[in-house]
């Protein structure tokens, strides 16, 4: 279901097997962005059924299921990406870095560094629609596999995202949120908010609804990657007096042998 700000449409957009593309529509202006771009169908299918016409496409990072319909969907529309990525991007009319602040359907939208999934990985911030757009780093429930950072770099960005408002939705990526929860309740299989967060993720799911975007309010209170450095999870590791990184290495590890 859309999710609405004042002027602000959200749309998630199923692609491929397991993604999301999100389509960000001002409706006083009519401009809309694009958010990822993993198959061009869904995506031209979405806009068509609201008459929308792209204005902005961003580029989170350069996996294939994140590009791969922007040269058929871009038309016109300005493409966004990571200055340091761009030569493994589709070709860039706007190249931005962490700390830049672009205007993005009439709203104030903050670059982030988030690397680790991959180095150069970028989040765009809109903090006036309570909106972050953060692919495969936070995750719903999760974060995505190191195929290129350290897991003490993805540790630093695991903190930034969590520096955010607590009511900012996380529009991530991928449908991996059922998997994600039967890992974190291997961990942490007493903390009631993620035990009641996993009984809906499994009534969405067999609805056939998206579990994503979420709050970043609840990743905190139940992502185990958001919870390096809680006192309660390092226990329950038995890593009380290791460093947060060296924790969240232990997870992650766990996490690609789950």
């Amino acid at each position: 279901m859309p999710n609405e700000q004042p002027d602000i449409t959200l749309v998630t957009v199923p692609c491929l097997s397991d993604n999301y593309a999100f389509l960000v529509h001002n409706d006083a202006t009519g401009q809309t962005a694009l958010i990822d771009a993993p198959e061009a169908q869904p995506i031209k299918d979405a806009l068509h059924a609201r008459g929308w016409t792209l204005t902005d496409i961003l580029i989170t990072h350069h996996h294939g299921d994140h590009i791969d319909a922007v040269a058929a969907l871009r038309d016109g529309a300005r493409v966004i990406g990571a200055a340091v990525d761009a030569h493994r991007l589709p070709p860039l009319d706007l190249e931005v870095a962490a700390g830049d602040v672009i205007d993005i359907c009439g709203l104030p939208t903050h670059v982030l560094d988030v690397s680790g999934h991959t180095v150069g990985h970028i989040a765009y911030h809109m903090p006036n629609a309570k909106l972050a757009f953060t692919a495969d780093s936070l995750m719903a429930l999760g974060c995505g596999r190191l195929f290129e950072g350290t897991p003490a770099k993805m540790w630093v960005s695991m903190k930034k995202l969590r520096a955010l408002p607590a009511d900012t939705m996380i529009c991530s990526g991928h449908e991996y949120t059922e998997n994600n929860a039967r890992f974190a309740l291997s961990l942490d299989p007493a903390n009631a908010a993620l035990i009641s967060r996993s009984e809906g993720i499994k009534a969405a799911r067999a609805a056939g609804r998206p579990t994503v975007p979420s709050t970043l309010d609840e990743e905190m209170r139940t992502n185990p990657f958001l919870r390096a450095d809680d006192p309660t999870l390092k226990a329950v590791l038995r890593m009380a007096d290791a460093s947060d990184a060296d924790v969240f290495a232990e997870i992650r590890a766990r996490k690609d042998k789950f």
